[in-house]
């Protein structure tokens, strides 16, 4: 017996001595599961999911702009020789991100709130840094990403993840949450990296407090991934600006050779979408309307709601149900329900034909077939109710999944929605625009309250404009200084 522990222990000690690499930033030795060619192809893999989840915003003059000043930063990173790739997503969430191999995506939300390019570069900087670092790399060797279904942030049973398809590697890596040591590390990076392309780095510690003022005014919700599991606010604001000093001085940089660019920053976002796109689909009283697709529909009260390119999807509270709207292969509704039943490896219980509103539909009632390892691993089998719907040259697929012992609890939530999916024909809710960031110029020298009072922001949105421009509202303007506005 010990002879063979001792012989099933050997290829393992092999293969941990293995894994030690050398962190390209600290020089020190460490334990990865992956090697850089592996990390490569996981970002490979990763970029056209989240592209898919998030769609790419189409600005082609700030594409170019955050890739020039991407490539810039990644040569005089401590990875040169990795394969950047630098993208704006279409999501108005304030948030930036990095998955391994070399690609660092920007919401237009983020863009939307800096207010200067050294704030963008710090942002940059701290991306490429975690990067650098292999931060996500180790952390994989932490969590069981593949096993989690993630809907806006809401962590879904296991076993439930299959139907929301959110559960896959790249979309897992999203909400990889960075210890406090990491946060502090690509802080000091951030800094480093944008020092070294001319930056004031001081800047960057400055928007952490609009990452604060956002969250707070947000009631903590969607809270940006700078600040989930960061270091006190406060102390880091002191680092940030310690190290940029520090830097200045290091790289003999005066005071007038440190870029800022507020303006220059600024009208490049002339124009940047705000917001949601009411054109994507948008909420109004719990009701979900799709002008481009023509067609509403409402959400159970109190779950949680994330809208994609690709599919809406729904979850309560607890986790233990979900629900989510898709188009559905084939051309008839009968090749749709079969081509439904093979993709989710259902049993059929019963089907009907019917209709809803007036609409072609089938309603099935369905549960997940089971090998012997997914029942080893389920608590209990999984009952799903779908609706195929036909309308306007498509047809829809939604379907509700809960377990089987909690399935009766949940089917009133998912027939109300289903049995209410609608034609959209309100001229209100279909003629939607989309809210964009408008560049004001300011004459005299009003406080940033007076100036937005005389733009005609409503008053619950003062506070909110005050966050996206990174003033407090008692903020003294001169002439020509330059503001943000939001117009349809």
């Amino acid at each position: 017996m010990k002879k063979m522990l001792f012989s099933a222990i050997l290829p393992l000690f092999f293969l941990l001595a293995d894994s030690c690499s050398t962190n390209p930033v600290t020089g020190k030795k460490q334990m990865v599961f992956m090697s850089e060619a592996q990390e490569i192809a996981l970002g490979k893999e990763s970029d056209p999911q989240i592209l898919a989840q998030y769609g790419l915003y189409e600005n082609e003059a700030l594409q170019a702009f955050i890739t020039e000043k991407g490539k810039k930063m990644a040569a005089v990173s401590h990875r040169p020789n990795l394969n950047y790739e630098f993208r704006i997503v279409d999501s108005d969430i304030l948030n930036a991100f990095a998955v391994p191999g070399g690609y660092v995506y920007f919401t237009r939300g983020i863009m939307a709130h800096f207010n200067n390019e050294a704030e963008f570069a710090g942002v940059l900087g701290h991306e490429i840094g975690h990067i650098a670092a292999r931060h996500s790399v180790i952390q994989q060797r932490n969590a069981m990403l593949g096993q989690l279904g993630l809907i806006a942030g809401l962590v879904i049973a296991p076993d439930l993840a299959q139907f929301a398809e959110s559960a896959s590697q790249g979309l897992s890596l999203l909400f990889l949450k960075f210890g406090r040591d990491d946060e502090s590390q690509s802080d000091q990076l951030g800094v480093e990296y944008s020092s070294k392309i001319g930056y004031d780095a001081k800047e960057m510690a400055g928007f952490f407090k609009t990452l604060q003022r956002s969250a707070a005014q947000a009631g903590g919700e969607e809270l940006p991934d700078f600040l989930s599991t960061h270091p006190n606010p406060a102390d880091r604001f002191e680092a940030v600006g310690k190290s940029a000093v520090e830097w200045q001085k290091k790289l003999n940089l005066t005071q007038a050779q440190m870029q800022i660019n507020r303006n220059s920053y600024l009208k490049r976002i002339e124009g940047l979408l705000y917001g949601e796109d009411p054109n994507q689909g948008f909420v109004e009283n719990n009701t979900f309307y799709h002008p481009l697709l023509r067609l509403q529909f409402p959400l159970p009260a109190g779950w949680y709601f994330q809208n994609t390119p690709q599919r809406v999807q729904m979850a309560p509270k607890d986790g233990k149900a979900m629900m989510m709207l898709t188009m559905a292969p084939g051309k008839t509704l009968e090749e749709s329900a079969n081509a439904v039943l093979q993709q989710y490896s259902l049993k059929l219980i019963e089907s009907k034909k019917t209709a809803v509103n007036g609409l072609q539909a089938i309603a099935m009632l369905a549960d997940q077939q089971q090998d012997q390892q997914q029942q080893q691993q389920q608590s209990s089998v999984l009952r799903t109710l779908s609706y195929l719907i036909s309308y306007g040259g498509n047809i829809y697929h939604l379907i509700g999944v809960a377990g089987a012992p909690d399935f009766n609890q949940y089917a009133p939530y998912f027939t109300n929605t289903m049995l209410k999916f609608n034609q959209l024909t309100d001229p209100s809710k279909l003629n939607q625009k989309p809210e964009r960031v408008r560049i004001k110029t300011i004459a005299g020298a009003p406080t940033l309250r007076q100036a937005l009072q005389t733009y005609k922001v409503p008053e619950k949105r003062i506070e909110e404009m005050a966050i996206l421009n990174g003033m407090e509202l008692d903020h003294k303007l001169s002439p020509g200084d330059l503001i943000k506005v939001i117009e349809k």
